[in-house]
C-alpha cells in the first residue's frame, strides 16, 4: 500500500456546548460526530450544526451504507439517521473496553476514529477525524 502525506485544509471548531469529539463519520453528505450524549451532524460546507440525536455518544462512530453504528460503552447501537431511532443494539467486541467503531470489512467508512476538541478536514480523500492537536494553521 502506497503512502502519502495529507493536508488539512479546515478545521471545525468550536462546537457549542461540546466538550471533546469522541468519533467521527462522514454519510456523503453530513458529517456526524459523538458528543457523549448525542450525536451531532453538520455541513461540511459551511461547519453549521443542523441536528443532533440524543444517544449514549462516547466512543466511535461509523456509517455503513443507511446506517449510523455508535459504540455506546458495552454495546453498538444501529441508528437511522434519518429518524434518529436506535434500531438495534449488539453487545461490544471489548465488553465496555471498546474506544473505536468500524464500518464494514474492518474499514473506518469515510470517517476517522478517535477522541479529540476538534474535527479536521482531508477533502481530496473525503475524510474527517478528531484531533486534540492543533496544526501550524491553528
Amino acid at each position: 500500500m502506497s503512502q502519502s502525506a495529507a493536508e488539512i485544509v479546515r478545521e471545525y471548531e468550536p462546537f457549542q456546548g461540546v466538550d471533546q469529539v469522541h468519533g467521527v463519520t462522514y454519510d456523503g453528505q453530513h458529517v456526524w460526530f459523538a458528543a457523549g450524549d448525542r450525536l451531532n451532524a453538520f455541513d461540511p460546507a459551511t461547519g453549521k450544526t443542523l441536528r443532533s440525536i440524543d444517544v449514549a455518544a462516547n466512543a466511535g462512530t461509523a456509517f455503513a451504507g443507511q446506517h449510523l453504528f455508535q459504540l455506546a460503552e458495552d454495546h453498538i447501537q444501529k441508528i437511522d439517521p434519518k429518524t434518529g431511532c436506535v434500531l438495534a443494539t449488539i453487545p461490544a467486541p471489548g465488553g465496555g473496553g471498546d474506544s473505536g467503531s468500524r464500518g464494514p470489512k474492518g474499514r473506518s467508512g469515510w470517517g476517522g476514529i478517535g477522541p479529540g476538541r476538534s474535527i479536521k478536514s482531508i477533502p481530496k480523500q473525503r475524510r474527517f477525524f478528531a484531533s486534540s492537536r492543533p496544526t501550524a494553521a491553528s
